[in-house]
């Protein structure tokens, strides 16, 4: 499997049978969409109608398989809902065997049951640019220390291409709040299951 950044909260995952594409908002934060024909493109929040002809859209809560992907989305607290209200989805993929999470703009708790729909983590995409856009670093530290995953990529930081509605944090500052060091920033991530280890790592994924 490969992991690539796009931007904002936008990552596409790849495997010999599917495309996946996650929160592909990039043509409402002035970047082009990287959705293609035949993607699978997955919302974890409010969204525009996909511009291409994707093999499915997936934006509510619920248990699929496509392309011998298996993706289960778990209902959550948005960051801007009130109590009680769930109009989020986390999604979990199992994908070559590799169980990864994108939790997109969530409230920071979990309930006992959402974590256990979650279950085993191997890699965790996890907003921190905070300012009431959505988690700030203190609050994905936190999801972190629950889920307790094996990778961690962290998305949506300020960058000077993205016109955010909200002024995000510098990824620099965010990252000395998640207490973790990450090495040199990378294009991708190509992942197998023997690949990933039980100490937690943080990586960097630069914006493609």
């Amino acid at each position: 499997m490969e992991i690539q950044y796009y931007g904002a909260n936008c990552v596409k995952l790849s495997s010999k049978k599917a495309s996946i594409v996650i929160d592909d908002n990039l043509s409402d934060l002035g970047l082009k969409s990287v959705t293609k024909p035949g993607d699978i493109a997955l919302f974890t929040g409010a969204h525009a109608v996909p511009s291409v002809a994707v093999k499915l859209v997936i934006d509510q809560p619920g248990e699929y398989e496509v392309s011998e992907t298996s993706v289960n989305g778990i209902a959550a607290r948005a960051h801007i809902d009130v109590e009680d209200q769930k109009t989020a989805t986390i999604f979990k993929f199992i994908i070559d065997d590799i169980r990864l999470v994108a939790l997109g703009h969530i409230y920071p708790e979990l309930s006992d049951a959402q974590l256990e729909a979650m279950g085993t983590v191997d890699v965790l995409i996890v907003p921190i640019g905070g300012y009431g856009f959505t988690l700030d670093s203190i609050g994905a530290l936190s999801l972190i220390k629950k889920i307790e995953p094996k990778i961690i990529i962290p998305t949506h930081f300020a960058d000077k291409d993205i016109t955010y509605p909200v002024p995000q944090q510098e990824l620099d500052e965010a990252l000395k709040d998640l207490a973790m060091e990450a090495s040199e920033a990378v294009p991708k991530l190509k992942l197998r299951v023997g690949d990933i280890s039980d100490v937690a790592t943080l990586v960097v994924l630069e914006r493609q």
